[in-house]
């Protein structure tokens, strides 16, 4: 009986182990990404592999400490071509109440009106960063990072952004 118990004891703390590897292994495996939807015409899921596909430019801005930080990623204008967003020529009119969304993985939002990410209306340009000094984020910080230089509080400088949203400004 006792052997009987201790087989029976050995088998589901070897169940429990053998799943919680494969669960592991799935969270580990599974590569994060940054997802453009709303107001596109193509809705796109971005993974770091796929950021780093596309060319980079680097930007800096201060920390709130007031140093500055050297970043490098991919303008946002440039993610937001590839979803087929109105800009350009086209973003006037009704298209000037167009805003994107960033949303980090802990749900914090901040919003910028598409005029101030277009080249045709700020010489300003903002980034979706997957580096600092050459190497990846941090964890806590990436893998993903908005980086808006110029300003004076890096409050809209989202950490591990999960999300870019177009949506119409309504009342």
């Amino acid at each position: 009986m006792k052997k009987r118990y201790l087989s029976f004891i050995f088998l589901i703390a070897m169940f429990f182990a053998v799943t919680s590897e494969n669960l592991f292994a799935q969270n580990s495996s599974k590569e994060a990404v940054v997802k453009v939807e709303g107001e596109v015409l193509k809705t796109l899921t971005l993974s770091l592999s796929d950021l780093a596909k596309m060319p980079h430019v680097e930007a800096s801005m201060k920390n709130r400490e007031g140093q500055i930080q050297k970043y490098s990623g991919v303008p946002v204008i440039e993610i937001l071509k590839q979803a087929g967003v109105t800009l350009g020529k086209e973003l006037k009119g009704e298209n000037l109440t167009k805003y994107m969304l960033v949303r980090g993985s802990d749900g914090y939002e901040v919003v910028f009106s598409l005029a101030e990410l277009d080249s045709a209306f700020t010489n300003r340009v903002i980034i979706l960063a997957d580096q600092k000094d050459g190497k990846p984020l941090a964890d806590g910080v990436g893998p993903f990072r908005l980086v808006v230089p110029d300003e004076n509080r890096p409050a809209r400088s989202v950490l591990e952004v999960s999300h870019l949203i177009v949506r119409f400004a309504k009342d």
